[in-house]
């Protein structure tokens, strides 16, 4: 799938160190509340806290009521909320790239229906809502114990199957039928689809396992693992400013993302209000792919030739015709050749919205790195997901359009694949999917 569609959402700025704490005598330490930390980041919000801010700036607050703590750094203590009245969408779809993340596949065990399907999403929902705010569910194992939300966030999604096993086919959206074969699929039935998916997010990496956790042992008896697949970003606050983020084929990975300040950001990555089933109007579909990068292959290639299969620029992903990177891409430039400047399979190209009749997708992905394959060969690559109001006329679209005639298409191999209904968030009280399961 094409690494040039749509960015990820914004970079985050660098927050400013805060001012030094006044001098302690050698028996003070500075100390603060767990409680009453989490309560001023709930109130202060963006504008008390910036996401990703730069490590090691401490967030300051007065003497403690539940005894010492250490005090969180501004990287910790951030929190994402799990419902926010604001938006009707579940958290981790237009939040800032996290650096650690898990994406996990439940299928749901023989015997269970759509009664235990609900009491797990009603689990699940109370566990990721605590874990999101920092606190820890009952029987935690303490794995961050000591720890802030660092930026979590919990995600759900239901697969095509999970309607039948649920007696709720009538209810299954015709944006979840199943995604057409490609040519460059190589597809691991094991590792694709699934009745229900989660995908986790978080600035620290044990706070992100501790979700997994956490979520893992509330399904037993009712979901099975089908698989798991994990992730990572570059650190918030690693680079000397914000920027887009690159993949580990090194190139700027996100350019032309839509973004949620564009006038028809909602209207292409959340379903209207006007939706066949009412219990996913606000809501979102979610296509997963794990596409392996021939890496040994990409890096024998010069930076020219590099360049010239993306059509971009690799040191600062401005488009072969000049300027920025966000700079418009001239596709109907040519050089003294008379050729294109940006080649005609050039990947930005073939991806383009203006290719794909204004196709286009919130591309929110990890990178992995699952060790080495038998021949030596790295077994990395992008944990690529998308989101958007229909898949057909987003991912499809503009899939079909690479499959056709993409020049990196060679490096690359896709190896996984699942396509998911992602409810609006719970409401107060409730729990993600509750309008379908209890409709």
């Amino acid at each position: 799938m094409s690494k040039r569609t749509a960015q990820a959402p914004e970079p985050r700025a660098p927050e400013p160190q805060a001012p030094a704490p006044e001098p302690a005598g050698p028996r003070t330490a500075l100390t603060l509340s767990r409680r009453r930390l989490l309560g001023t980041v709930g109130a202060a919000g963006a504008a008390g806290l910036v996401v990703g801010g730069a490590g090691g700036a401490l967030s300051t607050a007065a003497a403690h009521e539940d005894g010492p703590a250490a005090a969180l750094s501004s990287l910790g203590s951030t929190e994402v909320p799990f419902r926010d009245d604001r938006a009707k969408q579940q958290a981790g779809i237009t939040t800032p790239l996290q650096a650690s993340g898990h994406l996990v596949a439940f299928d749901l065990a023989p015997g269970s229906d759509r009664k235990a399907a609900a009491a797990l999403l009603r689990r699940w929902s109370r566990t990721a809502e605590q874990l999101m705010a920092g606190r820890a569910p009952d029987a935690d194992t303490g794995v961050a114990l000591d720890a802030g939300p660092s930026s979590l966030t919990v995600t759900f999604g239901l697969g095509h199957s999970f309607f039948d096993r649920t007696g709720l086919t009538k209810h299954r959206p015709v944006q979840l039928d199943p995604l057409p074969d490609f040519s460059a699929d190589a597809l691991d039935p094991k590792r694709s689809n699934g009745d229900l998916w989660i995908q986790i997010g978080a600035d620290d990496a044990l706070v992100a396992f501790h979700a997994l956790r956490a979520l893992q042992k509330d399904a037993a008896g009712t979901a099975r693992l089908r698989w798991q697949m994990n992730g990572f970003n570059r650190s918030p606050g690693a680079t000397a400013h914000p920027m887009t983020a690159r993949n580990l084929m090194g190139q700027v990975d996100g350019t032309n993302n839509p973004k949620p300040a564009d006038p028809d950001f909602d209207e292409r990555i959340f379903v209207g209000r006007d939706a066949a089933q009412e219990w996913m109007r606000g809501g979102s579909y979610a296509v997963v792919r794990r596409i392996r990068m021939l890496l040994d292959d990409w890096e024998k290639r010069s930076r020219h030739e590099q360049e010239r299969v993306i059509g971009r620029r690799k040191d600062n992903g401005a488009p072969l015709t000049g300027g920025s990177e966000t700079t418009p891409m001239k596709l109907d430039a040519t050089g003294a050749d008379g050729l294109p400047v940006i080649p005609a399979n050039a990947h930005a190209r073939v991806a383009a919205p203006e290719s794909n009749q204004g196709a286009a997708m919130l591309r929110r992905p990890f990178s992995y790195h699952d060790g080495f394959r038998e021949d030596g060969a790295p077994d990395a690559g992008l944990l690529f997901i998308c989101w958007q109001a229909d898949p057909l006329r987003a991912f499809t679209q503009v899939q079909r359009k690479l499959d056709r005639g993409d020049a990196l298409s060679p490096f690359l191999r896709h190896e996984a694949s699942g396509l998911y209904a992602v409810p609006p968030a719970a409401a107060p009280g409730g729990y993600v999917g509750q309008p379908l399961l209890e409709g």
